[in-house]
Parts: C-alpha cells; structure tokens; sequence
C-alpha cells in the first residue's frame, strides 16, 4: 500500500435508546496513539483480512466492514453489538479479554456456539478526508441499536483511556466547551446524530440519505479557509474552520 492509498475501516454507533433520551457508545483514545490522539471517537478500526475471511464464510464477502465495526467495537468496549446468544455484558467482557489475549474472532464466537448478526447494522455514511495525514482511511460508519440489558463498556488498556454511553448532544456540549476533543468527522456525525430522538429517527436518517463517499475539500468563507462537505447528506454542520477541524 503506498502513502496516497486510504486504508479500509469501519466503526460503529452504537444507539441505547433510554428513558432520560438516547445515548451513543463513545471510547476517548489514548494521547500516544498514532491516529486521532485523545479524542472522543466511535468504536472502530482498520479492516482486518480476518474479517474479510468471516464475511466470506458468512456468505457475505461485501461486508467485511460490518464485520470490522462488530470486532472492533467488542474490542475496544466489551459491548458485544450485533451478536447473538450474548446474555449479559459479563460474557462480553470475557469475550473482550479473549481478543486481547489474540484469540480468532470467528474461532471466539464459534466456541461458544454465538453468532453475527450483520443484518442489525445499517450503513449511515462513509467518510475519507484526503488531507496530508499520517495515515488516511476510507471509513464506513454504521447504526446498530445497543444490545438488551445493561452494558458498562470497559475501555481497551493501551488504545482507550475511556470508554461511555452519552448524548450526542452533552458531547458536542462538552467539545465545544473545550472538556474533550474530537475530529471533523466526529464532530459531523455528532451533530447529525443529535437531530434525532429515537434510533427509528436516525435509521430512517441513515436509509433516506447516500452514503457515496464524503471528501472534505478546503473552501474559503468569509476571507478565511473552511473545510467544506456537500450539503443534502443529512448534516446540519457543513463547514469548520482549517484551524480547527482536523485538530483533536
């Protein structure tokens, strides 16, 4: 792969519809990892070819992203979205120790006679900023309703330094209040998520809107240089300023 070449990924929301409102999964990254450091972000991650396998012996051979944002999420979080026969957040956590302890994902679920559930996620947009970073990826988000029962996500050691259910509209609050940080994608998808009250609202968003591939361009307004998406995709933010939208 060189430099120019996006990497695959895939992360996932995941939606808890709760009496007080809905709450997101979010984990807060780590400040020494490579991409995204310190921020507030949704589980997910780079295409394993693992994953690709998984898809392929699921009949599914296109969806090797839904199964990343899957993997990734119990990964990162304990939360075993989009699995099932999962019974309570104890087993996800002990599925989670087994990833980090490098066993096979599809060998994992196998084991304990579980399965994916692919048709529980719905793709609701599909990112690559194309800025000179580090690293760029090519990323599909996801909308999947949060598992039955209750689920106290535990960060991945060394990755994730926090991991919560939260309001998209307390996090922006706390984004633009200086409290966490996050990138323009995030920041993005917050404020879409944030328009909708109930995960119907937000798939009905998801279904009724493209998911063609948004790539940010530099515009200027007003004398100063923004970074620009296009209009009719279903965010009620299209433009940051440079100086601000790809700072974590």
């Amino acid at each position: 792969m060189t430099s120019d070449e996006a990497i695959p990924a895939a992360t996932l929301v995941v939606w808890n519809d709760r009496p007080s409102g809905p709450e997101i999964l979010v984990v807060e990254r780590s400040a020494r990892m490579a991409f995204a450091a310190g921020a507030i972000v949704f589980p997910g991650g780079r295409v394993d070819p693992l994953d690709r396998i998984m898809a392929a012996a699921l009949g599914r051979p296109d969806e090797a992203a839904k199964v990343t944002a899957i993997r990734e999420t119990l990964e990162e979080t304990g939360v075993a979205a989009a699995i099932l026969g999962i019974p309570d957040d104890r087993i996800g956590r002990e599925l989670q120790q087994a990833l980090h302890e490098g066993a096979n994902f599809g060998e994992l679920l196998e084991s304990r006679e579980l399965t994916l559930d692919l048709d529980a996620l719905t793709a609701f947009a599909r990112w690559m900023p194309a800025f000179k970073q580090p690293r760029k990826f090519d990323t599909l988000f996801y909308l999947a309703r949060a598992p039955a029962g209750d689920w106290h996500p535990h960060p991945q050691e060394g990755e994730c330094v926090a991991a919560e259910w939260a309001s998209p509209s307390l996090l922006i609050e706390r984004i633009n209040g200086g409290e966490a940080s996050a990138i323009f994608p995030t920041k993005r998808n917050l404020e879409r998520l944030a328009q909708h009250d109930s995960i119907e609202s937000a798939l009905a968003d998801a279904r009724n809107h493209s998911i063609e591939t948004i790539i940010p361009w530099v515009e200027e307004i007003d004398g100063a240089p923004h970074v620009r998406i296009p209009e009719g995709r279903g965010y009620p933010v299209i433009s940051e300023p440079l100086a601000t939208a790809f700072r974590a």
